[in-house]
């Protein structure tokens, strides 16, 4: 009854408990649900004229490698992202295995895969390997599949070089934060201390490769509680904890806080269940600009920008010396070149797509040049572009020959950001031990229809 709570809401539950059932009735009416609501899924992703997908491997908190994977498709002129399976590796999480997953599923359940134009995984080898990848197996029988790698692993990727003293700032702090948070003694007596002082945050947060927002949170948190870290370390003595009264230290602290912070914002910028390429070039452009333009204000000492070491320097009568002003400016002007080597400057080639009314899409085929006059002619059209998500257009266009090159370039996903999700959901602190293995059951055999 908690799990039915859980996932379906208290009138739900009070519902089942008032159900006479026998020691299977609820896990029958379960399962009967799971099997209609593939089935519609199912019958959805058949009828599409185009279908994308999504994938990623994660190991969950039982140590189970899992293969999460979403379908995006159009139905009845709209565009839905479901989940369409959940499912445990057997064995070694490999390209060979986890494509020869996917295609028993596609093929077993009557889907096309001349139908799917798109595929998004992270770089993983398992994944983009060129003679056993996933993709490469998947585009031999997907020849119309574009793979698009996570634009937030690659965001990933490209801020994660910096500076080596500002590296060894980074991995100091990390070192700290480990020793408090590593011993449980340690960890209860900050949190004392800090409640006694009355901070809004009370503990530490832990660093991890992995995690987007990691570094930008525990940099933060671990400035606003710079005061009580002294006082911790003055009664437990650790050899690192001296450079917290060391201003050059907290001064390219408080830059990393500040700047890792504006990069968790084009993180979040890149997240989404509608998210297309489009959305992502424009978000990274914008970041490359603003990365320029920070780095001249910084050049001519101006912190403006970094408001929280602006005001660390006004608060302690401090300035910018010649070596942090030097190891900011090439920080950020790496952090630029690093975005533009993984997110090229786009071509023209699909800017009628995104400017339709104003831009001619280049080299157009004769159906497609029909196409184009059919449309840009169309007043009522006119209107629905300039109000409509820019997919949604053109999906509702389907049928002509311009819209279903457009459909092709706007349907793929952007990024994994659904599949992080999924996994995140399913070894969440809210599922239970009792109920996890349901929700496992459960997630292997639905889509999340909407």
């Amino acid at each position: 009854m908690d799990m039915v709570g859980t996932m379906l809401g208290e009138k739900a539950r009070k519902t089942i408990q008032t159900m006479p059932s026998s020691n299977n009735t609820v896990s029958r009416c379960i399962s009967d649900m799971v099997e209609d609501v593939l089935k519609q899924l199912l019958h959805r992703v058949r009828a599409s004229v185009f279908d994308t997908l999504q994938l990623d491997e994660s190991t969950d908190v039982a140590g189970l490698a899992h293969v999460l994977v979403y379908v995006r498709y159009i139905h009845e002129g709209t565009i839905k992202v479901d989940l369409l399976f959940c499912k445990s590796l057997e064995t070694r999480a490999t390209g060979e295995n986890i494509s020869k997953m996917l295609d028993t599923f596609v093929t077993s359940n009557g889907l096309m895969w001349t139908q799917c134009v798109g595929i998004c995984t992270n770089g993983a080898r398992a994944m983009t390997g060129r003679q056993s990848g996933v993709v490469t197996r998947m585009q031999a029988v997907a020849p119309d599949a574009t793979w698009i790698h996570c634009s937030i692993h690659q965001e990933a990727l490209a801020v994660k070089g910096m500076p080596a003293s500002l590296k060894n700032v980074l991995d100091t702090t990390v070192k700290m934060v480990n020793f408090v948070k590593a011993r449980p003694l340690n960890s209860c007596m900050f949190s004392a201390l800090c409640s006694e002082m009355g901070r809004d945050h009370e503990t530490l947060l832990l660093h991890t490769e992995v995690c987007w927002l990691s570094r930008g949170k525990i940099l933060t948190h671990f400035f606003e509680l710079k005061n009580e870290l002294k006082i911790f370390f003055s009664d437990h003595n650790f050899h690192l904890s001296e450079h917290l009264h060391d201003e050059e230290f907290l001064t390219r602290l408080v830059y990393l806080s500040d700047s890792f912070s504006c990069l968790n914002e084009l993180d979040l910028g890149l997240q989404g269940v509608s998210a297309t390429i489009f959305n992502v070039q424009d978000k990274v452009e914008a970041m490359i600009k603003k990365l320029s333009l920070w780095l001249n204000w910084t050049e001519n000492n101006n912190t403006e920008v970094f408001r929280t070491l602006q005001e660390f320097l006004r608060a302690n009568e401090l300035c910018l010396t010649d070596s942090t002003k030097h190891e900011i400016t090439v920080h950020l002007s790496e952090l630029a070149a690093q975005l533009r080597r993984y997110f090229p400057e786009s071509d023209s080639s699909d800017s009628g797509i995104r400017h339709l009314f104003t831009d001619v899409p280049a080299s157009l085929s004769t159906s497609e040049q029909e196409s184009l006059i059919e449309i840009t002619t169309d007043g009522s059209l006119k209107m629905e572009f300039n109000q409509k998500p820019l997919l949604d257009f053109w999906i509702r266009l389907c049928t002509k020959q311009l819209a279903k090159h457009a459909g092709k370039t706007l349907m793929p996903f952007a990024s994994t950001y659904m599949c992080e999700s999924g996994f995140s959901a399913l070894t969440s602190e809210v599922v239970s031990a009792s109920g996890y293995q349901w929700l496992l059951c459960l997630l292997g055999k639905m889509g999340s229809l909407r």
